[in-house]
């Protein structure tokens, strides 16, 4: 994301009365699981795994968790992955709150059966990054990426906090962040921080499967919240979607304010999450697939699905070898990954249906010697979730294919109940290092399901890797990237697709009947001409969002694309969205907009707005695309 953005004027109440929501939920298929014992042990995660129990005292619970933010607060380009769980009961207390914030690829989750069972009083957070002055300016969120917070009841505490911080719990953050299974209670959430000094710019998430009081939305410019409960959402700014959220705000006036609203989702399923039963036995527990579903999953009992022993599951460290990793999947075993960084000179494998590889703490697999890290075979329910794909300086094919290569693989027929499923799956070209790749995510099977991804060719990262001595000019020759997202395969839906900087189609789709709600794009920055941003028939520049000529059906609700050619001021791009003209394919509320410099002449194919840099920070809607 820039260093900067256009101002715009968003007004906070800093405090809000937290208003009450009725549920409505997917079914549930048990009976909520009794607590299991605190004293349970935690298998051996490793170093990067810390497992608090609610016997422990609350300050040394405290001082870990500082320490830990203190590392992780700027280290946006490290090599460091941690994970934090909570074993079930209650931390903190009214008169000494546990408060605590979250760094640089942290993940925080309960280990209960129902976010219920954890309840952390006190406050969650994560604040703006100041860049400037030693740090006290140039304070934003558009680059706090990698944390993940989920599975527990955040009973809000701002005890002790001075003035302007006791007025929300702040989870102020932009891309490759998930919200998922929290509960919020007894105060606002703020998605942005508007306590520091400006610009205060936020940019980008994701909440899921989570019950909330009041949100303040603020500068968050962009943001999906799918399968919720909401009581009050105060504000929108260019692209706020809402999908199966009981109390989401009506669209009726879009575009002012900027809401999108889907009643029910058309397919979801979520995220697989790590518990801990009346035993002290772990498990993980993996929901299954719904269609036309609304509110949580949760409310009524144990999340509907299957628990899966931990003892099936080969626990990768970051020690072990490619091989080792793909062999324990050609025995059978399920993956899980523990924080860290994982050199993948060979691709892992995934073959056997309903296999589940999860990873813990952002883990990270990084290509090495231009492998492709991970291939999922054309079968049923195989789930990935809670994983980073990186690119190495070797050019890789792509990064994470699912179905067989050179085009579609057709799914089986048994798999529209039970879809391959990516969650939290995100990817990184670039950024610490070098990196290339021609695909970063290609989909060839048929009925896939996407439910939050971040697919990002890095705009910035450590000189002289992704930069060099000629800033971006040499960051396009080096840390290449020719399409981030492409679809091959038929009836494929994706729930929350973020996608940045790649320098040919961002997105690419060509199956029939992909179905898109909430999708978010930049073009890439550093085009160092025109000739480098237009394709051979001389069409200027590539869409952020290309629908193949050939496809006859396509929907597409709440997506933005975003130009910032920094590197180029005069580069052009004829449209944000490149679709077929037939009444099969269908755009719903999107926009593009100019974040300073660079321009796009349409929104979609020859209809809609330019965003140049007359417009700075004002988007260009269409409402419909073709228009009814």
């Amino acid at each position: 994301m820039p260093k900067a953005r256009p101002r715009f004027l968003v007004s906070v109440i800093a405090t809000l009365a937290l208003l009450g929501g009725a549920l409505v939920t997917a079914p549930a298929s048990a009976a909520p699981l009794k607590p299991p014992k605190p004293a349970a042990v935690a298998p051996d995660f490793g170093p990067n795994v810390t497992v608090f129990s609610p016997t422990d005292p609350t300050s040394q619970i405290q001082a870990t968790l500082d320490a830990l933010a203190d590392q992780q607060r700027d280290a946006e380009m490290s090599t460091t992955r941690h994970a934090v769980y909570f074993l079930p009961g209650t931390y903190g207390t009214a008169e000494h709150p546990l408060q605590f914030e979250v760094g640089y690829y942290t993940e925080v989750a309960g280990l209960g059966a129902s976010p219920d069972d954890v309840t952390i009083n006190g406050t969650i957070e994560v604040y703006n990054r100041c860049l400037a002055d030693n740090g006290t300016s140039n304070c934003l969120a558009l680059v706090n990426f990698w944390r993940t917070l989920a599975n527990l009841k955040l009973q809000v505490n701002t005890a002790g906090h001075d003035g302007c911080r006791s007025s929300a719990n702040f989870w102020a953050v932009s891309q490759a962040v998930s919200l998922r299974r929290v509960h919020v209670t007894g105060g606002t959430l703020s998605l942005m921080d508007y306590c520091t000094a400006g610009p205060q710019y936020a940019s980008g998430g994701f909440i899921a499967d989570s019950q909330l009081g009041t949100v303040v939305n603020g500068s968050q410019q962009q943001w999906l919240t799918r399968d919720s409960v909401v009581s009050n959402w105060t504000n929108g700014v260019w692209n706020q979607v809402f999908s199966g959220v009981v109390g989401a705000p009506d669209d009726a006036a879009f575009p002012d304010p900027p809401y999108t609203t889907v009643a029910k989702t058309p397919l979801s399923r979520e995220k697989p999450y790590l518990y801990v039963d009346g035993s002290g036995t772990y498990f993980v527990r993996v929901p299954s697939a719904h269609k036309d579903t609304s509110g949580t999953t949760w409310s009524g009992g144990l999340t509907a699905g299957r628990s899966i022993p931990l003892n099936d599951f080969f626990i990768a460290r970051p020690g072990d070898s490619a091989k080792t990793i793909d062999n324990a999947l050609a025995r059978g075993r399920n993956l899980l990954f523990t924080p860290g960084i994982y050199s993948i000179d060979r691709t892992l494998d995934v073959k056997r249906a309903n296999t589940v590889v999860l990873g813990m703490g952002h883990a990270t697999l990084t290509s090495a010697h231009g492998a492709t890290p991970m291939q999922v075979a054309d079968a049923p329910g195989i789930v990935v979730a809670g994983l980073t794909f990186d690119a190495g300086p070797e050019l890789s094919s792509v990064l994470l294919r699912v179905g067989k290569a050179n085009g579609r693989g057709h799914g089986h027929r048994t798999a529209a109940g039970n879809p391959i499923t990516l969650s939290d799956v995100y990817f990184r070209v670039g950024g610490p290092h070098i990196g290339r790749t021609r695909t970063a995510l290609e989909i060839n099977a048929d009925r896939v399901l996407v439910d939050h991804i971040w697919v990002w060719r890095a705009d910035h990262g450590v000189e002289g890797f992704t930069q060099g001595v000629n800033g971006d000019t040499d960051r396009w020759n080096t840390n290449t990237g020719t399409n981030g997202l492409v679809v091959n395969g038929d009836d494929v839906t994706a729930t929350g697709a973020f996608v940045e900087h790649f320098q040919r189609y961002n997105t690419l789709w060509r199956g029939e009947r992909g179905r898109v709600i909430f999708y978010q794009n930049e073009l890439p920055y550093d085009p160092p001409t025109q000739a480098d941003w237009t394709q051979p028939d001389g069409t200027l520049g590539y869409s952020g969002y290309k629908v193949a000529d050939n496809v006859r059906k396509h929907s597409l609700v709440g997506a933005g694309v975003y130009v910032f050619n920094q590197n180029n001021p005069s580069v052009v791009t004829t449209s944000g969205f490149e679709v077929p003209d037939r009444a099969g394919v269908r755009l719903h509320h999107v926009m593009t907009v100019n974040l300073s410099a660079g321009k796009i002449l349409h929104v979609v194919n020859d209809t809609g707005g330019t965003a140049d840099t007359t417009k700075v920070g004002v988007p260009q809607f269409v409402v419909d695309y073709p228009t009814p």
